[in-house]
């Protein structure tokens, strides 16, 4: 418990910083529910805090002294379960196209506030795995890792958006997801969106990732 108060005073800055953040979003919504009379982008809120989960995670998980090889398994495999919902906020800009508020220059705010915080949420979490796994294995493998994730992250954000997958379904309806996945590895020809989405995507991840670290060992230099 103590460790776990430090890691939080250690990370007061930017977990103010991320909550201030995430109250301007809140507050952007209420202001065009106020103004459309309509609670049309209300999931927002619950997308935000599926977002939060992984940090948490991670975090939790930095505070403890010490930690074995397989209970940073499991814990890995439960992170990576929920990650794929921080980034998948950025293709809520989807529904703009479909938007009849007035001011559509206030669901762009709006919309890009969201994708923004599930970002920086994604990269927090990154970085902190990162380390994580640097504490059981060499730098190489870390990386090879980091860039699979990466990938997973872009196919489990396709799976989520457009063929309606959550994270909790890998639970409630395990055959009928592994098909649906299988049947997409086997025939790749027949699912070209699939495999493009998630080389975009996840190539957007990854140099987005690494001018977040970048930026991060600035910092620390």
């Amino acid at each position: 418990m103590n460790n776990l108060k430090s890691i939080l005073f250690n990370r007061y800055k930017i977990i103010s910083l991320l909550t201030v953040s995430m109250l301007l979003s809140i507050f952007l919504l209420m202001l065009r529910m106020k103004i459309t009379h309509t609670f049309f982008f209300i999931f927002l809120i619950w997308n935000l805090f599926l977002a939060v989960i992984p940090y948490i995670i991670t975090t939790y998980l930095k505070s403890k002294v010490k930690t074995n090889k397989w209970q940073l398994v499991i814990w890995f495999g439960v992170w990576l379960l929920f990650l794929p919902n921080a980034p998948y906020i950025v293709t809520d800009l989807l529904h703009l196209k479909i938007s009849e508020n007035p001011f559509l220059w206030l669901d762009v705010l709006l919309l890009t506030s969201f994708a923004y915080n599930g970002l920086i949420l994604f990269f927090l979490s990154l970085v902190d795995m990162k380390e994580l796994l640097q504490k059981h294995m060499n730098n190489n493998k870390v990386e090879l890792i980091m860039y699979f994730i990466l990938a997973l992250t872009a196919f489990g954000i396709y799976l989520g958006r457009f063929l309606r997958y959550n994270s909790w379904d890998i639970l409630q309806h395990p055959t009928v997801l592994f098909k649906d996945i299988l049947y997409r590895i086997i025939q790749p020809q027949q699912h070209l969106e699939v495999w493009l989405f998630t080389f975009t995507f996840g190539s957007f991840l990854a140099i987005s990732f690494s001018v977040f670290q970048a930026f991060q060992k600035t910092r620390k230099d």
